[in-house]
């Protein structure tokens, strides 16, 4: 008989944004003259750059011709995408990174959701609590975990993120093998600081670990004593990976484009103890599991480099920063205490009460949706997350919506 995957069956029985778009559309029913404001999910609401536009525009022309119609293109990315990834996003921040190190894909969802099954399963994975949930449910659907219990999962090393230590976790106790980590943080919108990076980076070295780490919303950091990239600390090409996105940065949710950085050198080990190069098991999962972004779409990732793409780019980042400083300093204004909003779109407020209870008071009194901490972890239970991805007009209506709720 056919039998599935057991591990399945330990998984919640929602991901977190579907149970909030189940709430929702349940809300909507029953008041459809009520209008909602969306500050949850993270979803772009403004279009894409006018560079990247006339780029895909071009492209699907040339689509349009035999002479210059593209089929199947190489499933690690064209090189002209590759190359400006290299040498803008790295080289030129002074990180040794090449363009055949560098894998263009369709989310950093799915490369960080999908590297993992590189690794063993009976390996120690640490968590950062409060997590984007990908990083758990892909490492409970490969089993390396046990049941679902106290909001945790056994076997999973989890590294408590909260007021004590600014929301950046601090090195485990315990040996671990597989560290997830990303910053700006999604979802509590913290940064770190290099020299809390280059603790991980040594520990990592020392441990012969991995380090899996998500950039995808460095373009929102500000301060310019802020690392863009893992690859700005010295020794990082030997321990760590990292995903990036083209879908809060320059809008395309929609579209589907990032990619993910694994260099030569960095390593992993057989169960005798032989060094392995990832580079090589990367690109092999690659190719036979991925057929390559489209050649429009990786037209349109390629103008966002160009001067009137990053431009562009600035002016979209801009507007939504200017969002997350309203969100944050309003939500002070009224007495409670944030985190983000300085170098990321999310703010991470303490709400002081049960997450989902907070969730629903906003939902149903202001009409305004957030995404309750509860769901990224055990210290997101008396959170909310709001996110600045929405127009300033609506984002101005929303606040004065849940002033009169919380006033």
């Amino acid at each position: 008989m056919i039998r599935i995957n057991e591990n399945f069956l330990k998984l919640q029985a929602s991901y977190l944004f579907a149970n909030i778009a189940k709430r929702v559309d349940a809300f909507q029913a029953q008041h459809a003259d009520k209008s909602i404001i969306r500050l949850g999910i993270g979803d772009v609401t403004r279009a894409l750059p006018q560079a990247c536009i006339a780029a895909m525009h071009k492209a699907v022309d040339e689509m349009a011709t035999d002479s210059t119609f593209r089929g199947y293109g190489p499933e690690q990315g064209y090189a002209f995408l590759r190359e400006k990834v290299a040498l803008h996003d790295f080289q030129n921040r002074g990180a040794r990174i090449e363009a055949d190190e560098i894998f263009i894909s369709d989310g950093a969802k799915c490369d960080t959701g999908n590297m993992q099954e590189l690794f063993a399963t009976d390996i120690r994975v640490a968590i950062p609590d409060p997590v984007y949930p990908v990083y758990v449910d892909t490492n409970v659907m490969a089993g390396r975990t046990g049941g679902f219990q106290d909001d945790r999962y056994d076997g999973l090393v989890y590294l408590p993120c909260d007021e004590n230590n600014n929301y950046v976790p601090q090195l485990p106790e315990e040996r671990v093998d597989l560290i997830y980590l990303c910053f700006p943080n999604n979802p509590t919108g913290a940064t770190i600081r290099k020299d809390q990076l280059k603790e991980w980076v040594e520990y990592a070295r020392a441990n012969k670990a991995l380090i899996l780490f998500d950039a995808a919303y460095e373009a929102f950091i500000q301060d310019d004593e802020l690392p863009h990239s893992i690859y700005e600390l010295e020794g990082a090409r030997e321990v760590a990976i990292e995903f990036r996105s083209y879908s809060k940065t320059a809008g395309f949710t929609g579209t589907r484009c990032a990619y993910v950085v694994v260099p030569k050198e960095c390593r992993a080990f057989t169960s005798d103890g032989r060094e392995m190069a990832i580079h090589g098991l990367w690109n092999r999962r690659h190719s036979t599991k991925f057929n390559g972004v489209s050649y429009p779409v990786q037209r349109a990732a390629e103008a966002i480099y160009s001067d009137e793409g990053q431009a562009q780019v600035k002016a979209l980042i801009d507007g939504y920063m200017k969002n997350a400083a309203y969100i944050r300093q309003s939500f002070q204004d009224l007495g409670f205490d944030c985190v983000g909003g300085e170098n990321s779109p999310y703010v991470w407020i303490n709400g002081r009460r049960d997450s989902w209870a907070f969730f629903d008071l906003l939902l149903s009194e202001a009409g305004v949706v957030c995404t309750p901490g509860a769901g990224f972890g055990k210290c997101g239970q008396h959170y909310i997350r709001i996110s600045a991805f929405n127009s300033f007009e609506n984002v101005e209506k929303a606040i004065a919506r849940i002033q009169n709720v919380l006033s």
